[in-house]
């Protein structure tokens, strides 16, 4: 293509943001799916008088609905930087309040299941956990920010290093986590509580470790898994750089954040806290049995 005078006229790339153009179905399936799962979580915190399913789940949902809606913006209209910047920002962020919820989650099965073999009290691992997922939080959406509104690639590239710094940080809470989590339960089955938990074998809970719990055990763990695989995906992207292969592949993206995320928001659908957690405060009480053998 030239001008009048000559002058070769370069067209604009449709893919100089994403390094390609999102596919249209592909962002559609996701948008549908993120709805669906939003809306239901939000039906089931209702139903279940589980009200901090909302500034957890349906936040992270919410984010990742907005995200998702951008690409696809995005698929129809390539060359506007804005919806791209805010598909970045917010498909960062949405896992973290996904997070939080597992913290929630946990800390109820220990207090079920036993609170004497837990390294931390119950109510720590909510505090703890989920208060660095704030400040992971925290610091993804300020380095997101940083790089939205940069001018130049060296501002652009320090908000990425900043938002690669908090997902490292989140990553690291989710060993912690795991760790701490896989410690009370090998403890649980081997019936060995920490010291000092527990003043006389009488004192020491044994809850039983129903159906209904292990369902929940095995989708925390899918979920947690697919929330680290995420992570680790999402911290290799931005150590490739805004520039690099990782970032400008969009089989990867789909694959190891938009389908990691939709499985772990969707287990949790399928298996929900509030239906195979839910127990009356006697039911609660009948479910601990005395470790004493001496006694029924």
């Amino acid at each position: 293509m030239s001008s009048q005078n000559g002058t070769a006229i370069v067209a604009p790339d449709p893919t100089a943001f994403y390094g390609y153009i999102p596919t249209k179905y592909v962002t559609i399936l996701f948008l549908t799916l993120f709805s669906l799962s939003t809306v239901l979580h939000s039906g089931q915190a209702i139903k279940y008088r589980l009200w901090w399913i909302f500034p957890s789940i349906v936040l992270g949902g919410t984010l990742e609905i907005i995200g998702w809606v951008c690409r696809l913006i995005s698929s129809n209209h390539p060359l506007e930087r804005m919806p791209y910047i805010l598909q970045t920002t917010f498909i960062v962020l949405a896992p973290t309040p996904l997070l939080a919820a597992n913290f929630v989650i946990i800390e109820t099965i220990i207090r079920l299941l036993g609170p004497s073999y837990s390294r931390i009290r119950p109510k720590l691992y909510t505090i703890i956990f989920c208060s660095s997922d704030v400040i992971s939080l925290l610091v993804q959406g300020g380095g997101g920010g940083i790089a939205a509104s940069a001018t130049t690639s060296t501002t652009e590239n320090l908000g990425a290093n900043i938002v690669l710094g908090g997902l490292v940080f989140q990553t690291l809470v989710i060993v912690v986590y795991a760790f701490c989590s896989t410690e009370f339960f090998m403890r649980y089955q081997k019936r060995r509580p920490f010291r000092g938990k527990a003043t006389g074998p009488n004192e020491i809970n044994h809850g039983k470790l129903t159906w209904n719990i292990q369902l929940m055990l095995y989708a925390l763990l899918l979920n947690t898994f697919c929330l680290f695989i995420r992570a680790v995906y999402r911290i290799i992207e931005f150590a490739d750089g805004w520039e690099g292969k990782v970032i400008h592949t969009q089989v990867l993206f789909n694959v190891f954040d938009g389908a990691m995320i939709t499985l772990a928001i969707w287990t949790t659908n399928f298996f929900h806290p509030g239906r195979l957690l839910a127990t009356k405060e006697e039911d609660t009480e009948m479910q601990h049995i005395n470790t004493n053998p001496g006694t029924t």
